[in-house]
């Protein structure tokens, strides 16, 4: 409900009014609406209940003026062509827009092997709160090490760091979960198409694969290496020579997309022949010749979690331990059992 202004027309609802309707105090509201990870969900729920029905929404401008805050969120992502780096940086943007946060991105890559380092120097320049950097390369985080960053910073990555937060999927879950499923369909000769070494994300699939090959007492063959592209997965459809495998965990969909094109050239039918997993759920995964097997990645969630991390730093909160998030594994029809010989 609003309240009718000196000049006689009606007064936008403010954080006081929203504070009344929900029966807490100005600065509760205040730490629901920053995130902040302290806050019954009971009281989360009744903030946001209020809100919804004063209609209340919050002045950005008002707000930094208070603060003495830009209200912006600086992002560095790494390969913003690829779909789990861009599909990271929507949903912060979503995330940050819910907290009245505006995100400021540079775009980083292969080309340009000052690429972190530059957008640091240039994001800072444009007075943010806070950094995140997005599908890290070791090497681009190394350049971003000898920054002096003087405001919070956030690398989504799966491994704690010593000089940043860090919030991730469980890339190693995930993976897990995929290669465990072709053990429990029979599958004992697994490939792996990585994607590149220098990827944090890559690494730790990498890893894991190997790892649950071991536990269960299967053989473990060098992985293949990609670019994360489907033509790549394409030149390995085309010319792998499976010999006894009769499935392949491949590190992202787009790569198992161009995989499943060059094996069907070959005649080699998905799943008949070989079993084939992916990784990250694009949205056309359900729709590939096949339908992929994948993991899901909630990239919703880790967008909440990154802006919820930074708010609290910005406001000088503690946060709760670090949390990874979980994946979740799709089966389609690109896996079946294996065919008894």
């Amino acid at each position: 409900m609003t309240t009718d202004s000196a000049a006689g027309g009606p007064r936008k609802p403010s954080i006081y009014d929203v504070a009344e309707r929900a029966g807490v105090s100005h600065m509760t509201v205040s730490r629901v609406l920053n995130g902040h990870p302290n806050i019954r969900e009971s009281t989360r729920v009744k903030v946001m209940t209020a809100i919804d029905e004063l209609s209340y929404t919050r002045s950005s401008i008002a707000r930094a003026l208070a603060t003495n805050r830009a209200m912006r969120i600086g992002v560095i992502i790494d390969n913003p062509g690829f779909y789990g780096p861009n599909s990271v940086l929507r949903a912060i943007e979503v995330a940050a827009r819910e907290h009245g946060y505006a995100v400021s991105s540079f775009a980083a890559g292969d080309a340009d092997d000052r690429g972190a380092d530059a957008g640091a120097v240039e994001l800072l320049t444009q007075g943010v709160d806070a950094l995140c950097v997005i599908a890290p390369r070791a090497s681009s985080l190394d350049l971003l090490r000898q920054q002096a960053i003087s405001v919070p910073t956030l690398v989504v990555k799966e491994e704690p760091d010593d000089q940043m937060h860090s919030v991730c999927i469980d890339q190693r879950a995930g993976a897990a979960a995929a290669v465990r499923h072709l053990i429990e369909l029979g599958h004992e000769r697994i490939l792996h198409i990585a994607g590149p070494p220098d990827w944090f994300d890559a690494k730790a699939r990498t890893e894991s694969w190997q790892v649950t090959l071991e536990a269960a007492g299967l053989p473990v063959a060098p992985p293949l290496i990609g670019d994360w592209s489907s033509d790549s997965g394409y030149a390995f459809g085309r010319e792998l020579e499976l010999g006894d495998a009769t499935a392949v965990f491949v590190a992202n969909d787009q790569m198992a997309l161009g995989l499943m094109h060059g094996l069907a050239e070959r005649g080699i039918r998905v799943p008949d022949d070989v079993s084939v997993v992916g990784f990250d759920d694009v949205p056309d995964a359900r729709h590939y010749l096949p339908p992929l097997t994948t993991v899901r990645q909630h990239f919703d969630k880790l967008g909440q979690a990154v802006i919820g991390e930074l708010v609290a730093a910005i406001e000088g909160e503690e946060t709760e331990e670090r949390e990874l998030i979980q994946p979740e594994l799709r089966v389609r029809a690109s896996t079946a059992r294996v065919s008894p010989a």
